[in-house]
Formats: C-alpha cells, sequence, structure tokens
C-alpha cells in the first residue's frame, strides 16, 4: 500500500517525522495512531495494525513525538502534556489536507495522550487504547531507579529497550500529577478499551478503571496472550480486526459503488509476510480473510489455500442456488451442507480423451427436511446451474496487466 513520509510543526515548531499509510482502495476514514512510550512510529504494532487498517480503506498516520526517532527537538524538555499537544498538532495537519481524523488509537502511554488530547479534536468520532495506563505517572516505574538523579540534576540518561533517553524533571512532575478521571469521564465519543490480562508493563486493571470511568458508548476487548508491545503478528492482526470492525459502528466506511464489470467490488490480495506465503486478502472495507499454504508446503498454516477458496466458492454458490430455488417453490428444506474436495487427475478419469492433468472438484450435498425423491433429485440437477459450478465446467478467460 502507499505510504507517504512527511513532516508536521509539533508543539514547540519542531518537524515531526510521520508515514501516512494510505488505502490502495477507496479512502473511507482517517486515524492517528500515537505509539508507546519512547518507542516510535514504526515500531512492529503500530506499523501492522495501520497497514491492515488502510487494507480496510482507513488511512493512519503514525508519527514520532518530539525528541524520538527520526523526529526533531530533546526528548528532555517534553511532557507528557506536551505529546498531548503533538497529537493535537498531527490531527491540524490532516485537517489541513481535507483529512481530519475520524478515530485516534493510542498504544500505552500514546493511549494515555488520546484520552488527554480527544477533546482538542473536535472531528474525532472514536477513540481506541490499546495497553494504556490509567494513571500516565505509571509510566515512571520502568526508570523509578533515575528518580533520585532526575530529582536532584534535573535530568537523568536511562537506558531502555536498548536505548539511551534523557528523562527531564518536567515530564516527571507532568506525568505524575496528570489525572485522566475527567477527560475520560468527559470523552463523549465511543471508546474502545484493548488490554492484555498478561501485559506485565500495564496491569490490566488499568484498564478496568479507564472502562469504568468513561461513558457509553464503550467496549472493553482483552487481548489474550499478547505482550505489552502486541510484538507478535497475530496479536497486532486481531487488535487491528477488532478495531476496523468496531469503527465501523461509528464511523462511515461504506465504500463506494464497485466499479463498472466487477459487480461484486475488486478483490485485493496482499503480502502479509514476504518471508512465507501468508496472503491478505481484502473485499472493501468489510470483508477481509487470510490465505496461506500448509506448514508441509513452507507456510504456516493461518488461512484457506488458493484451492481451499476455489472449493468454499463452489460449495457456497452450490448451496445458495439450491436454498433460492426451495425457497421459490416453498419446499421444505431445512438445511443444506455441501462438502467439496478437490483433486488433480488425468484427463480420462474425468471422461475426456487428453492426455493432460485436470482439476477435479467432487461435491456431496447434504439436504435436510420432508422433500421427497423427486423434489430432491430436482434440487441436484439446480446445484449444477450454480454459477461457479458453470465457470469451472465451462471456461474463464484471465486477462492480466501489469500495474
Amino acid at each position: 500500500m502507499p505510504t507517504e513520509r512527511i513532516t508536521f510543526d509539533g508543539h514547540a515548531g519542531d518537524s515531526l517525522a510521520a508515514r501516512l499509510d494510505l488505502p490502495e482502495g477507496p479512502y473511507l476514514a482517517t486515524a492517528v495512531f500515537a505509539h508507546c512510550f519512547t518507542c516510535g512510529k514504526d515500531i512492529a504494532a503500530a506499523r501492522r495494525i495501520s497497514q491492515r487498517l488502510a487494507a480496510m480503506g482507513i488511512a493512519v498516520l503514525r508519527f514520532d513525538f518530539t525528541g524520538l526517532g527520526h523526529s526533531q527537538g530533546e526528548f528532555a524538555n517534553t511532557s507528557f502534556r506536551s505529546n498531548a499537544q503533538d497529537l493535537v498538532a498531527a490531527a491540524r495537519y490532516l485537517a489541513g489536507r481535507d483529512m481530519g481524523p475520524d478515530l485516534l488509537i493510542g498504544h500505552s502511554l500514546g493511549g494515555a495522550a488520546v484520552l488527554r488530547a480527544a477533546a482538542e479534536v473536535p472531528q474525532a468520532r472514536a477513540v481506541v487504547t490499546i495497553g494504556a495506563p490509567f494513571d500516565p505517572g505509571h509510566v515512571t516505574h520502568v526508570f523509578d531507579g533515575a528518580l533520585d538523579e532526575i530529582d536532584t540534576q534535573g535530568r537523568a540518561e536511562v537506558v531502555l529497550a536498548g536505548r539511551r533517553i534523557t528523562i527531564g524533571q518536567g515530564f516527571v512532575e507532568d506525568v505524575v500529577k496528570h489525572d485522566l478521571s475527567g477527560a475520560i469521564a468527559g470523552l463523549r465519543r465511543a471508546l474502545l478499551v484493548l488490554h492484555a490480562p498478561r501485559d506485565e508493563v500495564v496491569d490490566i486493571s488499568n484498564a478496568t478503571r479507564i472502562f469504568v470511568a468513561a461513558k457509553h458508548p464503550k467496549s472493553f476487548v482483552t487481548l489474550d496472550e499478547a505482550d505489552h508491545l502486541v510484538s507478535r503478528a497475530s496479536d497486532a492482526e486481531y487488535a487491528a480486526e477488532v478495531i476496523a470492525a468496531w469503527a465501523g459502528r461509528y464511523l462511515d466506511l461504506s465504500p463506494p459503488a464497485p466499479p463498472i464489470g466487477a459487480p461484486e467490488g475488486v478483490i485485493r490480495v496482499s503480502e502479509s509476510d514476504p518471508g512465507g506465503f501468508l496472503q491478505d486478502v481484502q473485499n472493501g472495507p468489510h470483508h477481509h480473510v487470510l490465505a496461506d499454504e500448509p506448514e508441509a508446503y513452507g507456510g504456516t498454516n493461518r488461512g484457506l489455500s488458493p484451492y481451499g477458496f476455489v472449493a468454499a466458492g463452489l460449495g457456497a454458490c452450490t448451496s445458495m442456488t439450491i436454498r433460492m430455488y426451495a425457497r421459490r417453490k416453498g419446499w421444505p428444506l431445512t438445511h443444506v451442507r455441501v462438502d467439496v474436495t478437490h483433486d488433480k487427475v488425468h484427463a480420462q478419469d474425468a471422461g475426456t480423451q487428453a492426455e493432460t492433468r485436470i482439476d477435479r472438484f467432487t461435491r456431496r450435498i447434504t439436504l435436510e427436511g420432508g422433500l421427497d425423491s423427486d423434489q430432491r433429485a430436482r434440487l441436484l440437477e439446480i446445484a449444477d446451474r450454480c454459477p461457479v459450478h458453470k465457470t469451472l465446467s465451462h471456461s474463464a478467460r484471465i486477462e492480466t496487466e501489469l500495474v
């Protein structure tokens, strides 16, 4: 998907580095992603969640706070309040491009920052927190060994996640004194709280306090076995899917009409893991599945194989076609089940004289209900009128062009 590298002015006029992940298809909404404490816009969770949302039509701006990553400024001179102001600056930048954010997403301390900043981003209609602390001062426990030095010297250099960061006294004082209960209670926006029960950095009790303090509409979803940084790809994908599905209730994610000649719209298939075979399969903002290969063939077995999708299409179309006919006739069909298997056989095994191998799909159709023998036989004939059956049994033309 296209990603723009951009800069905008932060709270103090410093140039902040950002990436704007854009949908390849219709643009439906915009989100701002605020990263975790001393992390950055390119942390795995931010990247994966942003890319997943972009695939669903939501453009996502992720940026480095002042003094972090590729952004200018000195982190030692920042505060929790300035982080929130950087968020507001990001929203203003987007508004200047007629992309004012509809959704604010914050991870860890970034989640606390979006709760603090939401009141100053009037166009935002929904807020999401991921592993966020209820008390921003909670973050000081990760450098509590340096608090005495910060208190006496005004700043101290600490090592966090293998990087040296200078923490200033102003940051400590500001983060400790902040109370978010009023901001959460007065949020006046839909709120989704995501948190992992086994988060060892920010205890899940923080999520409970955020949820209790908020007014409806609000939702609370656990991230199961995820760690605080949501570092596993599967956890980030799950979080993104939950966010996208939830946001659809509060944002208008209706896609435009499909292009002429493509009544079902465009199916977009994108690599999810270039090192394997996992694929993101997207049809507009509402339908997303994964395609993969079994582990025996070098995949991770996290989705249907390509032929599995073809078999699923045949089975679904068969069942729908039978149901439509029985409904129109008023027949007592109570349930349809179609089992499909796929194999490659010699053409002569399928009754042709060719020497090549061809694909054979075998359907086993189960019809339940008080049907007589004539009705069952007729429905079996109708199964062969399924459009996908006709496509597979006849021929199709595939036209390919390089973009």
